[in-house]
């Protein structure tokens, strides 16, 4: 398994929140200082998309680029166009970059929706997707996932996400059953799968032969309880420090990192601490993940 951290861990969210973050320099910089081997992109334009200068820029510092963050409106058809356009265009990105290592890592525009986002880590079956809705979902995640395939040769992974419409485990289970395992594969975060109420050992076992990029992510349940109580929407949780560093919430990554063993996988492991900008010092953060993953053998 291959270790990488991502711009999320910076406050370098997918959601256009405001706020000030480092240079990109900055941040390279100090995930390759932190023991890492590989980046996600992170928003479009933080790195830079210039193809030669990307690479030069991963290359001094020796990291690859594993993989990039593309959120969707899937619910609704007429934003399925500039989806694609969008996932083609970061595809494109990565394969002149580094196309052995990277794939699209495709998501629900999460957040988007109030009751989504508002009800996050307490979904219930009647802020799910009807039939229909579901039809549309998961026709125009194959369809973005088929074009980029046959037009970049990049593979595709969809991210389930708390405050999106793949949340829970029956979500997830809906949108897997619904796709062709030819065409999406899973990307797996154990901090999502818990926060939307799964345990993610579990979810691990059960959708192992669609899990093709991997986040570590921990959880805190005693933040997720003041989150309910306080009825937080799912940015005031990610505030409160609903995903804390790695071994300080309730995901067993010892026991995560034994069936992903046991499972033979050689992908990447991502490590995310999704942060808003101007939250904690992302470096030491780094730095104690990194160190915790390798007191776990990792």
């Amino acid at each position: 398994m291959k270790i990488a951290n991502a711009p999320c861990s910076w406050g370098i969210l997918e959601f256009g929140l405001d706020g000030t973050t480092d240079s990109y320099q900055k941040m390279l910089d100090e995930m390759s200082i932190a023991g890492y081997n590989g980046t996600e992109l992170g928003d479009w334009g933080f790195l830079p998309t210039e193809p030669n200068l990307l690479q030069k820029e991963l290359e001094i510092r020796d990291l690859k680029l594993v993989g990039a963050f593309v959120p969707v409106n899937f619910r609704k058809q007429e934003d399925h166009h500039a989806g694609l356009e969008n996932a083609l265009k970061i595809a494109r990105l990565l394969g002149e970059v580094h196309s052995s290592e990277a794939t699209i890592v495709l998501s629900d525009e999460n957040g988007k929706d109030p009751l989504r986002r508002h009800n996050a880590g307490r979904i219930q079956p009647e802020h799910q997707l009807s039939s229909d809705e579901w039809k549309i979902f998961s026709n125009g995640v194959e369809k973005v996932a088929r074009t980029v395939l046959d037009e970049t040769g990049i593979p595709s992974v969809f991210h389930h996400h708390c405050a999106g419409f793949v949340e829970s485990p029956d979500e997830i289970r809906i949108l897997m059953e619904r796709t062709d395992p030819e065409l999406l594969g899973l990307c797996f975060d154990t901090g999502h799968y818990a926060y939307g109420g799964g345990n993610p050992v579990e979810g691990l076992s059960e959708h192992f032969s669609r899990i093709r990029h991997v986040h570590f992510k921990d959880f805190d349940p005693a933040i997720a309880r003041k989150s309910k109580q306080n009825n937080w929407d799912y940015f005031e949780s990610l505030e409160n420090g609903i995903f804390s560093e790695l071994g300080k919430g309730s995901i067993d990554f010892e026991k995560v990192l034994k069936r992903l063993e046991k499972e033979k996988y050689d992908g990447w492991v991502v490590v995310e601490q999704d942060i808003l900008p101007g939250m904690g010092s992302p470096l030491e953060s780094a730095k104690r993940n990194r160190e915790y993953l390798r007191s776990i053998g990792l």
